[in-house]
């Protein structure tokens, strides 16, 4: 199948409602800010509904599905974001096929994991569409009556109907009147929908929740209840990463390592030995993304330092130059990082926290208080930043003191639910040490890339001054950086 190589997407926020037999939709035109209700527009889609057999999208609260009629026909791919919104990636149509475009099948196989994706369902639907507008036409919402006919693909089962009402945000509305016209609805007895997506509704029977364990007061629920937080973010910027979205790897190399650190300082609650083997390729995976991000915050670093210069002290073509030299390592990295997003070793990473999060491997303190036992695990690990620190007599015992303060700082992250303000204050502090030593390891990746970009603009005939002043400037920040987290340590006094 012949697509295009760039999808397209859109977020839509948007609320469904469940419209039982003998009841009409109310008067919208005169609510507050709306001008006219123009409509109805008649509408009549196809659309089937891809996933694995055993629904790992829908059960993630995402749908795929190749869609025909209605002014946007092709496949539509939504991922969740947030209350009511999700975001549309879409392709076109093309010719009907037994397999989803590549595009779209890569953006879900952190849930998909090789499995094959294929028919689940195919619904139909009448609709009746209007349009709320204001006084200048500009849209506000859209409202539509649909009238659904939807049955599964996977074991012949009777034809489902029912009546359903949506109303999604337009570019000029806002959650106010999102607001307005469910209170209007609910008067006219149409209620807020328990399924987000037709698909879920057919096969609610199907993808009903799992019993979701971790959310009691115990040392093995708090961790397990982060750990779960952790998983989710993975799977959140897992398509994101693959599409280049700013900050992705980012923020997917951050779930893994505060999985990893969790998993690391709490392990005599959740067996350390048991979790070994994980947390080394939580560690393979955070290395994999870690060269996609040093070259992010390298590129980010230099553009800026050189857009604060005098123009009299940036000699050559500076901005060129530091295009050609990261433009061809960023597309590299970002290749390799969707190449182990691909990989089976990946799949098998991810099917592991879920067996964690599923049957965590417990001890018996699992089922102390959490009170009582995960504040021993927080010092613990503030003794190891301080024996790194102490040891900490050049650059590199200094990076090595900046890990132990991330450890730290996610060590006490999972305690903050319990342990509230005092674990914010806290590890704000700590936030604030990890930065610094941070910016103190930045400075000092920084410069022998500088020299190789200096002495490269000398071979080639072109003026190095500009990289060698940067050189001096990180040099002089990597002092400075030291030097205030020097004087900030004996305030991170232990955790009482």
């Amino acid at each position: 199948m012949s697509t295009p190589k760039t999808a397209t997407s859109a977020h839509e926020t948007e609320r469904k409602y469940e419209a039982p037999d003998g009841t009409s939709l109310p008067e919208l035109a005169d609510l507050p800010g709306v001008a006219a209700a123009a409509g109805p527009e008649q509408q009549r889609l196809e659309a089937v509904y891809y996933d694995t057999t055993d629904l790992r999208l829908a059960r993630a609260g995402l749908t795929l599905r190749r869609r025909t009629g209605g002014d946007d026909a092709g496949w539509h791919l939504k991922l969740p974001i947030g209350v009511d919104t999700r975001e549309e990636v879409r392709l076109p149509p093309g010719r009907a096929a037994k397999h989803p475009p590549r595009q779209l099948g890569s953006l879900v196989q952190v849930h998909a994991r090789g499995s094959a994706l294929a028919p689940v369902a195919r619904i139909r639907t009448t609709r009746r569409r209007w349009q709320l507008v204001d006084e200048r036409g500009r849209l506000l919402a859209e409202v539509v009556e649909d009238l659904v006919s939807a049955q599964s693909a996977l074991d012949g089962s009777a034809v489902d109907s029912w009546r359903e009402v949506e109303v999604e945000l337009g570019e000029r509305g806002d959650t106010a009147l999102l607001d307005r016209v469910e209170e209007r609805l609910r008067e006219a007895g149409i209620l807020r929908s328990t399924s987000s997506a037709k698909l879920t509704r057919l096969l609610a029977d199907r993808i009903a929740p799992a019993p979701r364990a971790g959310s009691g007061s115990s040392a093995g629920d708090l961790i397990v209840s982060y750990l779960r937080e952790q998983a989710d973010a993975i799977k959140h910027w897992d398509p994101r990463v693959r599409r280049s979205e700013d900050d992705a790897v980012h923020q997917l190399r951050v779930a893994t390592r505060r999985a990893r650190s969790a998993l690391q300082a709490y392990g005599e609650v959740v067996d350390r030995e048991r979790t070994r083997a994980l947390t080394d390729e939580l560690k393979w995976l955070a290395g994999v993304l870690g060269e996609a991000r040093d070259l992010e915050v390298l590129q980010a670093r230099f553009a800026g330092a050189v857009a604060e210069l005098d123009d009299a002290l940036v000699l050559g073509p500076v901005s060129a130059q530091l295009t050609r030299h990261f433009a061809p390592l960023e597309t590299a990295a970002h290749e390799a990082s969707v190449a182990a997003l691909d990989s089976p070793r990946y799949f098998a990473l991810l099917d592991a926290i879920d067996a964690v999060i599923a049957d965590p491997p417990t001890t018996a303190l699992a089922r102390k208080k959490a009170a009582k036992v995960l504040p021993e695990s927080i010092k613990a690990t503030h003794r190891r930043l301080a024996r790194r620190v102490a040891a900490a007599h050049d650059d590199e015992g200094l990076h090595e003191a900046r890990k132990a303060a991330k450890r730290l700082r996610y060590t006490i992250e999972v305690a903050e639910p319990l342990l509230g303000k005092r674990a914010r204050k806290y590890r704000t502090l700590v936030k604030h040490v990890q930065t610094l030593l941070g910016d103190h390891q930045d400075a000092c990746v920084a410069r022998p890339v500088l020299r190789e970009l200096g002495a490269k603009a000398h071979l080639d005939g072109e003026n190095g001054f500009t990289f060698g002043l940067l050189h001096g400037l990180e040099a002089y920040r990597a002092h400075r950086y030291e030097t205030a987290f020097r004087a900030l340590w004996p305030k991170l006094a232990k955790f009482r």
